[in-house]
C-alpha cells in the first residue's frame, strides 16, 4: 500500500516538475514584462564567448537559466540561481 502511495506521489511531483511553473529570482516573483503572466516554461542556454569557442571549449562556458512566459512566450533570461515555487 505504501509502495503505491510513494509511485503516485513520486509521478505526480515528477509531471509538475516538468510542466509550467511560477518562479522567484533573487526574492522577487517573476512575471512577464511583456504581458505580465507569470507562469513560464524553463530552459537553459549556453553563453558562448568568441575566445572559448576559438579554442573549441564551449562546454567551459556558463550557462543561463532562460524563462518562457506561457501566455505571450517572451523569453527571460537569468544568470543567477532562479528557483520554481508552485
Amino acid at each position: 500500500m505504501a509502495k503505491k502511495s510513494f509511485f503516485k506521489l513520486f509521478a505526480k511531483n515528477l509531471k509538475k516538475s516538468l510542466g509550467p511553473g511560477q518562479y522567484r529570482a533573487n526574492g522577487i516573483n517573476v512575471s512577464c514584462v511583456h504581458c505580465k503572466h507569470d507562469w513560464f516554461e524553463e530552459g537553459h542556454a549556453q553563453l558562448n564567448t568568441s575566445l572559448a569557442t576559438f579554442f573549441n571549449l564551449d562546454f567551459a562556458n556558463p550557462t543561463a537559466t532562460i524563462l518562457t512566459c506561457r501566455q505571450c512566450g517572451y523569453v527571460h533570461w537569468f544568470y543567477k540561481k532562479v528557483n520554481r515555487i508552485d
